[in-house]
């Protein structure tokens, strides 16, 4: 059985995925409701997710800034749009401080497991493992 904060980081990077895929002028309030509408309503898990997904698209430029930086020779629009924001979710967790930052980078890894390509996990995990240390958090 998944923990409520691993299946909100999982709806949080579809909402995102469906924010980015519809025009980024789209608010990230209905791209929520329309993955509640497919995916059944759990309260908790959206509230968490939607938070997270909010906080993400109100700063993706400095997130976006902070994960190209660490991605050696790797522009963050030529990234696959799944890694993209797994990074994402990953760097706002770090920069945010609210889970240990092994957490963060873990929860990312499995993200990456699930919905990204066979190379995805081990990208995801060095260029998140480059932003912890670049901001102190290892």
């Amino acid at each position: 059985m998944l923990r409520p904060e691993t299946k909100a980081r999982a709806r949080a990077l579809q909402m995102l995925y469906a924010w980015e895929m519809n025009g980024e002028e789209t608010a990230i309030g209905d791209a929520a409701s329309g993955l509640a509408r497919l995916t059944g309503p759990e309260p908790r898990v959206f509230d968490l997710a939607e938070a997270l997904a909010k906080g993400i698209v109100d700063n993706v430029v400095a997130i976006d800034r902070e994960a190209a930086s660490a991605a050696d020779n790797w522009r963050i629009t030529r990234m696959a749009v799944i890694e993209r924001n797994i990074l994402r979710l990953g760097v706002h967790e770090l920069r945010e401080g609210s889970v240990p930052p092994k957490v963060a980078i873990d929860e990312a890894v499995r993200l990456a497991h699930w919905f990204g390509g066979t190379k995805a996990p081990a990208f995801i995990n060095g260029v998140l493992d480059r932003v912890a240390h670049s901001l102190g958090r290892l």
